[in-house]
């Protein structure tokens, strides 16, 4: 698949030079920097050195007042409080972090997890009817919950007070709860509008404990916790964001959960742990939880207090995402040849139906299209005599807008700009396949259905050196919005023969001309260049610079994105 190279704008010179004099780094490093929107020095040491003091008061958001009042209340009341959060890791998380918390000093306190299957997403009418049927006067919900206007009417209605702790866009309407904590909330001054929704939940307990008067509990020992849904969810790794997801990283160090710590080295998981490291190895066994059964099983994990007891869960989910692993592929498969089929008729969009499809994996799904096929896509099953599934989009298209534009063929729907959510009628599924096409086709720019490939800035191979590498990594923890630099050189060749791996990557040996250093290079999915790359004397690469551990040998490696060749 061809890519289209997006060359960033180059910063000011003048502010690069001064920013590069103030800190101390080479000209391409600062030009990355700034990038970045970083200038001055202390923009810089703000950046490289994230501190837990520049946190915001998380009385800033709108409601928490509220929230901190009337859970303290049920404290010094002994209510009854249920802790109830949606099926991801988004979810799960949230729900392992705000259990934890207050289960660890009030013990009248239980957590719940709808069934995927049986429930569906977000607040379910079972839900609000076990907390009544129970005696819980509490619910506090997380990740989930701020379009359940019908649904927090019911529970009011039953005397069960709701919290609401959401990420997702407001509908219209707001539910009427006790308090809706939501920064995307329109009149919300909360500084920072795009925390995970483990991340609100981690600002409640953080209100709750700056409102006791004594700690019983740290929150900040849940930052492994929060940092898990930060790279799950794909959040910006921004501002508030990337201060809790660098000492989430540091918690995670520390191993002090014995969940995470099974769920490590049954992923196989050797190296010092990243956002990379979570998106693919912890996030697909935690998620296989409800993407296979039931979740409350990811989060009897998370909140294992011993370790023989966090193997037995994590064996568990690492069974269910193998399962899942087989599931998807089958079903792309066939998803892939659906689309195959109709080659003859040119689209701008996808949108799959077929009524045995697992309701688990249509969102893997459609992400898997999306790397064969560029186009917003939906993948649709069948589930309580409805149509419902996952929509996943491209970069720089807005899928939830589109489906909004839909919206009077559906049942409900939610989700964040490239992500969604939707269920409707299936008699409905072909009128809204005609309208969700006429939709992107109508708003779609062309270039925005080619992959496209960020370039940061260009390099010279003199320049890449282990100092350069050095002051790469301090950028991390790397995600969206601040994501690893992506560099490209002219006039490479290669400097010796090349390998093909596992019959679909290249490994090779580039070096530029006039310079006779060479690099060891890995291009992943690439061998299909290899006699165009052996028949062309130069060419241009796109790649990401990393160490390489081998037999204890630690060596700079590139990491091919794409090469283009005149």
């Amino acid at each position: 698949m061809n890519k289209r190279w997006n060359h960033k704008p180059i910063p000011n010179q003048e502010v690069v030079e001064a920013l590069c004099k103030s800190i101390n780094v080479s000209v391409p490093l600062g030009t990355i920097i700034a990038q970045r929107g970083i200038t001055t020095f202390d923009e810089a040491k703000d950046f490289f050195r994230p501190s837990l003091d520049h946190l915001h008061d998380p009385f800033l958001m709108k409601g928490m007042d509220k929230a901190v009042a009337r859970i303290i209340t049920a404290f010094e009341n002994d209510e009854k409080i249920l802790v109830y959060g949606d099926y991801d890791v988004d979810g799960t998380t949230s729900v392992a972090l705000c259990f934890g918390y207050i289960n660890s000093f009030h013990h009248h306190s239980e957590f719940y997890i709808p069934d995927r299957y049986k429930e569906g997403y977000g607040i379910s009418k079972q839900g609000i009817e076990y907390a009544h049927e129970n005696g819980f006067s509490l619910i506090i919900a997380l990740d989930c919950g701020i379009k359940s206007v019908e649904l927090i009417d019911y529970a009011n209605d039953l005397g069960i007070d709701f919290i609401i702790c959401d990420h997702h866009l407001p509908g219209e309407t707001v539910p009427n709860a006790v308090a809706v904590l939501d920064p995307k909330q329109e009149d919300c001054p909360y500084p920072y509008k795009e925390l995970s929704g483990c991340g609100i939940g981690f600002k409640l307990i953080q209100a709750i404990s700056d409102q006791l008067d004594s700690i019983l509990v740290d929150p900040f020992e849940f930052l492994d916790l929060v940092v898990i849904s930060i790279a799950s969810d794909i959040v910006p790794i921004t501002g508030e964001n990337r201060i809790l997801a660098y000492y989430g990283l540091l918690q995670l160090e520390k191993a002090q959960r014995p969940g995470l710590n099974a769920m490590v080295h049954l992923a196989g998981i050797q190296k010092k742990l990243t956002i990379t490291g979570i998106v693919f190895g912890i996030a697909p066994r935690i998620n296989a939880a409800g993407r296979i059964s039931h979740a409350k099983g990811a989060v009897d994990m998370l909140l294992a207090e011993t370790e023989d007891e966090a193997y037995h869960y994590a064996e568990k989910l690492n069974i269910k995402n193998d399962k899942r692993r087989e599931v998807d592929s089958s079903i792309t498969q066939e998803a892939l040849a659906m689309i195959e089929e109709n080659n003859g008729t040119v689209t701008k969009s996808t949108v799959l139906f077929k009524e045995d499809w697992h309701k688990g994996v249509v969102g893997i799904v459609a992400s898997r299209c999306i790397e064969k096929h560029y186009k917003p896509t939906i993948i649709l099953t069948k589930s309580d005599d409805k149509a419902t599934g996952s929509a996943r989009s491209v970069y720089g298209f807005d899928v939830y807008n589109a489906i909004d534009s839909c919206r009077d063929l559906l049942d409900h729907f939610g989700g964040h700009k490239y992500a969604a959510g939707l269920t409707l009628p299936i008699d409905n599924v072909p009128l809204f396949q005609q309208k969700f096409e006429e939709v992107v086709s109508s708003t779609i720019p062309d270039d925005l259905l080619i992959p496209q490939i960020e370039i940061d800035a260009e390099l010279n191979f003199d320049s890449i050196t282990p100092n350069f590498y050095k002051v790469l990594n301090q950028m991390e923890p790397f995600g969206p919005e601040n994501l690893a630099p992506i560099f490209y050189t002219d006039q490479v060749k290669l400097a010796s023969s090349l390998r093909i791996l596992k019959d679909k990557h290249l490994k090779l040996f580039l070096k530029q001309e006039n310079n006779e250093q060479s690099f060891e290079c890995i291009g992943f999915g690439l061998s299909d260049l290899k006699e165009q790359l052996e028949a062309t004397p130069f060419f241009r690469i796109a790649y990401s610079i990393e160490m390489n551990e081998f037999r204890g040998m630690k060596t700079l490696q590139l990491n091919i994105k794409d090469i283009q060749f005149d």
